[in-house]
Parts: structure tokens; sequence; C-alpha cells
């Protein structure tokens, strides 16, 4: 039978279109770019000069770092490529700015086809390692800071640093008899079995979106492209925090470390996991553990998550001691009345011995129920409505003299929430600024008269984010109350979209290309008094020691992350309850309390030693030395206050649980319910 087609031009029409998808089975064939490729790369250079918030040109100045930013997420740690590889890229890299704008992307095929033939030969030399005898009394060290070497020139320079990986992974597992030498020997084997196989298995997809999120991230940390089939696996990391283990995961340097872990959750509950810990390999309730080193974060993910009720087993290296251990978890959800806002009076005479009615409220994250509030649900939840209840509640009990808003590893949720918990404290008034693509800003204010007027104090750490540095931020541009904590917040004051990468190319009765999406910054926050929330974040008026502010955790710590910048303050009048001279107080006092406290000096060792072992830029391979290097580690830590624990334990106890850091607050709340008291009393 033969095809009739209404007129030329669509004959025309459909005759290219077959063309393209032979062609593109063809080059998949290959593993080379296809026509559907070059077209996506086009579009998504295009878009990102359209919409992303900067509207940054894609020329000679991106080339260079669109090179290196690739090749570093192929070797991050100098592995694989030689010097002599580096060199032969870089005759192209001036070239790359309008070969991606002309769809062409065959530069990242030919890099990978390198890599891909380095790796085959590497990993074939790792097998032979794996199986040598290693002398672990020889002083040698393993270097970590992979940033300071230079690429190897020779591939006798690339094997002695692949020798030492491989003793370290030996020694490592083997240093407590924990492993006998032949599991460790074939965990290994199957570890690099299984690299090699998803080098291998690597789709054109996927050298695709790495190329072209390598582009997106020369513009800042937090755009990327997704494929097709990345799209899903971004909803599913997205969900960690709900379904699964409950903690956010990173990826740095192919290793996969824990970012966070979500209150309420399966890790938050067990206890045992915490920030900087890396998971080295997967396991179900029963088979085999699937190591992860190298693996996407994607595919870390599904290994993870799985249905509620069953368990999964993590094997973790430990921030602090490098030590190797197995956790088994259960999966769960997250319930919300764990994650609701939470609130106690604290009568401070016996806890402090200092007389004083303190209310102390955590929020967790700012929550709404979007689909309550549009279909006209009467008691959706939300962050401000919980909030308003704690509040009338603690009147309901007599009233307090101050308020505590605890919001330590917030990291944001709807910025509606944020301006009405906002409104809650302030009568009427702008919140935050708002910067959109053309440079527009808009201003959110909250236009509900009345606010509550206990004096204000905001808890904030490294790990408050987003909506949290709004209202803390927003409280300190009105002199609403004074922000306690860590040296400042996280610094993300961006705002992504995920827009999908599509151009109609044929006519309606063609089904248009999926070419999968670009999550974009299109926003920046700006606080009232119009100092960005982005990188540098909201600085506590009062400082405590904490050794998040010694962790790479913040935005700051991120390649490209966006500069601080500034806008036009908004109008807004000054609520006069912090000055100068009150914060200068509160600081005297609460630096004479640390400096006096025998709890505060553990916490300061404790953070100095994280310092010298962070800044370690290697590791012994001699076992005594290593070994003796953990039992110090060991033993500083269980010197250490175990405050967090008792805290972690508190599971259905109070809001505030007693511990050093926490009764510093408390003290700081008082301090500063007396110099009010003391201000009031003189004016009259």
């Amino acid at each position: 039978m033969k095809l009739k087609c209404p007129s030329k031009a669509a004959c025309t029409t459909v005759t290219v279109a077959v063309l393209l998808v032979a062609t593109t089975i063809f080059a998949q064939q290959l593993g080379r770019p296809t026509a559907e490729d070059a077209t996506t790369a086009r579009l998504v250079c295009s878009m990102i000069s359209r919409y992303h918030i900067n509207h940054g040109e894609i020329d000679d100045s991106v080339a260079p770092r669109l090179m290196n930013r690739f090749i570093e997420m192929l070797d991050p740690q100098k592995v694989y490529f030689l010097r002599a590889d580096i060199d032969e890229f870089s005759r192209s890299k001036m070239q790359l700015d309008d070969q991606l704008k002309e769809g062409d992307v065959n530069f990242a095929y030919d890099v990978f086809d390198v890599y891909r033939r380095r790796f085959d030969s590497r990993i074939d030399y790792v097998h032979k390692l794996i199986d040598m005898e290693h002398d672990f009394t020889a002083d040698e060290q393993l270097n970590t800071d992979a940033e300071s070497l230079p690429w190897a020139t020779t591939d006798a320079e690339v094997n002695e640093r692949w020798r030492r990986r491989v003793k370290f992974d030996i020694l490592n597992r083997t240093l407590d008899k924990k492993e006998k030498i032949e599991e460790v020997r074939d965990r290994l084997h199957k570890r690099y079995n299984t690299l090699l196989r998803s080098i291998h298995d690597t789709e054109t997809s996927e050298v695709l979106e790495m190329y072209l999120s390598a582009l997106t991230h020369c513009f800042d940390p937090h755009s990327s492209y997704m494929s097709p089939q990345t799209t899903e696996e971004f909803r599913i990391s997205m969900q960690l925090s709900l379904d699964g283990i409950g903690a956010a995961l990173r990826s740095e340097d192919g290793n996969t470390y824990i970012a966070s872990v979500v209150k309420g959750g399966a890790a938050h509950k067990d206890g045992r996991l915490e920030v900087g810990d890396q998971i080295t390999a997967v396991a179900q309730e029963t088979g085999d553990f699937v190591d992860i080193v190298e693996m996407k974060l994607s595919k870390v993910v599904r290994l993870i998550r799985g249905d509620r009720g069953s368990k999964v087993r993590l094997q973790v290296t430990k921030a602090d001691s490098n030590e190797s251990v197995v956790y088994e978890m259960i999966r769960q959800k997250i319930e919300l009345a764990e994650s609701a806002v939470k609130g106690e009076v604290i009568e401070t005479t016996d806890r402090l011995g200092r007389k004083a009615k303190i209310g102390v409220i955590n929020i967790p994250s700012f929550y709404r129920d979007f689909n309550g509030a549009e279909n006209g649900v009467e008691n959706f939840r939300s962050t401000a409505r919980d909030l308003q209840e704690v509040l009338v509640d603690f009147r309901r009990q007599g009233g307090v003299e101050g308020i505590i808003i605890d919001l330590r590893y917030n990291g944001g949720g709807a910025l509606s929430e944020a301006i009405e918990v906002t409104g809650l404290f302030i009568d009427q008034g702008p919140v935050v600024q708002v910067k959109e693509p053309g440079s527009k800003v808009k201003t959110y204010s909250d236009d509900v008269k009345g606010a509550f007027n206990e004096p204000l104090i905001v808890v904030c750490n490294r790990l408050s984010a987003s909506a949290s540095e709004i209202f803390a931020g927003a409280i300190k541009d009105y002199g609403r109350g004074i922000v306690i904590g860590d040296m400042t917040t996280h610094g993300k004051g961006t705002v992504q979209n995920v827009i999908p990468v599509s151009s109609p190319l044929f006519p309606s009765f063609f089904k248009p290309q999926d070419r999968g999406h670009l999550k974009l910054t299109i926003n920046q926050f700006y606080r009232v008094n119009g100092d960005s929330t982005q990188n540098l974040g909201v600085k506590s008026d009062v400082v405590l020691p904490s050794i998040l502010d010694h962790m790479d955790i913040g935005e700051s710590s991120l390649d490209n992350a966006l500069a601080f910048d500034q806008i036009a303050a908004a109008e807004h009048t000054s609520l006069a309850y912090v000055n100068a001279d009150v914060t200068s107080r509160l600081k005297k006092q609460s630096g004479e309390r640390i400096a006096a406290s025998e709890e505060f000096k553990k916490i300061q060792k404790q953070i100095a030693e994280y310092v010298e072992r962070k800044n370690r830029k290697s590791i012994p391979l001699n076992a005594e030395k290593l070994r003796e290097e953990r039992a110090n580690d060991e033993k500083e830590k269980d010197k250490v206050d175990d405050d967090a624990e008792n805290a972690e334990e508190e599971k259905d106890g109070p809001v505030l649980p007693v511990t050093a850091y926490n009764d510093e607050i408390l003290n700081v709340a008082v301090d500063y319910v007396e110099v009010l008291r003391g201000a009031v009393t003189a004016q009259r």
C-alpha cells in the first residue's frame, strides 16, 4: 500500500520526519549525538539566555568553565584522564560556546569516549591491585585533596594513585577485623565490575544530560538539564524526605553524603545517621550490598526508597571517624503531626536559676495544604494557622514574657506561609521583595491588621534556608526581635522553576518531541532592607558555637553560587524592639557565660578537632597510625557532651530539651526580656 499525502508540503514533512527518526536510531547505535540532541542543545542555550534570572550569555567566558565542569563530573579524583588528554580537550575549549549554540555537542561524546577507554584500562589494573598483597606497615599517605593534585602525566603515575586508593579500601575494611580479606577482595571486585557495567551502559541521553547540566552549572549550582528519563527521577528525589529513610542526599566527587536528616523520618527516629556521613553501599532486607561509589544520585535514591514498612540496609562511613558501619532502617512516611508547629511554656527558675516565663515554638518547615486551601476546606493545615493557635494558647496560660521561634534545620517551604507567619509579629507592611527575570521587583506584604507583641527571639543555623531566611530577615529589618544561633543561615535566596524543553517541529498530527526539562533559577529573594538572602544568608545578632559553621554546607560553599547583591529598600517602619546597644549587651552577656561554661569548652574542643580533621589533606595507609588516629577520634567523641544524642531520644518530649546549647538560648531570651523590661522601667 502506498502512502498518500494530502499535499506536497505534507509529503516533504513526512519524509523529513522519517529521515530524522532513521538518523536518530543509527546515531544511538554508534553512541553519537543525534539530530534531536542538536535541537535540544540549541533550545537549552536559548532558554538559558531568555529565562535565567541573570540572562547569562553563552560566550567565550563560559566555554572554558564548561569544559572544566564536564571533565570534573567525569573524573573528580583525577584518576582516569592524563595531562595529555586534558591538553587535547583544551584545543577545542574556546569554540564550545559557538558549537553549542549551533547544536554541536560532539565534544561531549568525544570526551566521554576517551573517558570510557581510560576507565577500561584503569579498572583492569584495579582488579590486579585488589588481589595483590599490600604492606600496611609502610609509612604512606593517601592524598584526599584532589583539587590540589595535578593531572598525571604518565600511566605509571595514575597507577600509583590507584594503588593507594585500593590499599586504603582494603585497610579501611579490615582494620578492625570486621571483614576477612577474602570478603573485602570479593566486595571490591564486585564494586568495580558494577562501575564498569554502569559506564558501558551509559546512554547517549545521559551524556547529553551531563554536558548540558555542566553548562547550566556555569550560571548557578541549582540550575540543571534533566533528560526525559531523569524527570521522573527528579520527582522521586524530591520525595526522599517523605518516603524512604527521611534524609536529603548530596553527591560530591562521585560520593553520596547525608545533606540533612528530616525531622520525624526513619533516619531521625533511628538517631545514628548524621549530616556529613557517606553512604557507600545499599542493600535490601536480604541480598548483597550494592556499592554506590560513583553511582548517579538518582540511582542511589532508587535503591534507598521503597514501600513503607520494608527494610533497607546502608553501609556508612562516619564523618567524624571514617569508621565503616552498617545501619538497618525501616522505610516510612513522615507523619504531618511530627512535622507541625509545636510549642511549650518554660518556667526558667528551676532550669536556669533565673525567673522568667518563655514561650518556645519549633517550626520545622513552612508547610501549607494548597489543595485544602483551593478547595475551600475550612481547617486546612498551614504553618501560620498552627502557629497562631500556639500563640493564642500561650495567652490562655496567662501569657509569656518572651517568645522563641526555633527555625534550626528548617529548609523552607511555601512563600505565602513565610509572609503570613511574619504578619503575626508585625502590624502590616512589606515582608519580602522578589526580583523576577527582566529585573522587575515585586513586593509581598502582610495586609492583616494586628500582631502579637511579645519580645521575639529567632533561632537559626546553617541549615535554615529559603522561607526561614525570609522570616528571620524580616524580623531583623523591622527591629522586631533578635536572631541567634550559627554565624549565618544557609544563604539560598533563589527560586527554581522546572520548564519543559519542547518545540513543535512538525505539524499538529505529530506528537511533540519530549526533550526533557530545564530546572532554572528565575527569581531571587530580597529582604525589606534591600539585602539579598542569597549567598551570605541572614547573620545572627548573637552567635553561639556550632560545628555546622565549619562544615561546607552553606550556599557560599557551592561552585558558581550567585553572589550577594542589593536593591532599594522597601518602605517600612522600625518597631524599635532592638538597637545596637541591646545587641551589644546580649552578645557580651552570652559570651561571658560561654567562656565560663565547661560544657561549651567541650563543644569548642569538638569543633577544633573537627576542623583539624577537615583540613587534613591525606589519610595514613599505615595500619597502626590509622588505628591510633581512629582511637583518638573515638575517645574524644565519647568525651563530648551527649546533648545532641539526648535530644534525639526526646522524640515526644519537650520542644526545647535540656542541653547546654538550648539553655544558652533560654539565657539569651531572659537577658533580652530583662533588657526590654529595664528600658520600659527607665522610660516610666
